[in-house]
């Protein structure tokens, strides 16, 4: 997996590609630990991202919750593949999906 990481003010702006799996997950929470305290806002952009599993979905909730108590976060351009799994998984009533 692929991680491109931008701050645009004091948003946090990360686009995966690849898959995000058990073996990738822990390089994105990596990257979200480090980089979320000073973010006030979070947008996680999927449009090259093909695979998400239970590990990278623990990811997105942890991210979730922290981002909650800011500015928030969305997930863009989600694929059918992974909006699939949102919805079997009901995250897709718990994130913001753009």
């Amino acid at each position: 997996m692929t991680i491109t990481k931008n701050m645009n003010g004091t948003t946090l702006e990360i686009a995966l590609e690849g898959r995000l799996d058990t073996m990738t997950a822990p390089e994105l929470d990596t990257e979200l630990n480090r980089n979320m305290p000073a973010s006030e806002s979070l947008v996680l952009d999927f449009s090259k991202l093909d695979y998400i599993s239970s590990a990278g979905l623990r990811v997105l909730l942890s991210a979730h919750k922290v981002m909650s108590c800011k500015g928030g976060m969305k997930v863009t351009n989600v694929n059918e593949i992974v909006q699939e799994v949102f919805e079997v998984t009901g995250f897709s009533d718990i994130l913001t999906i753009e």
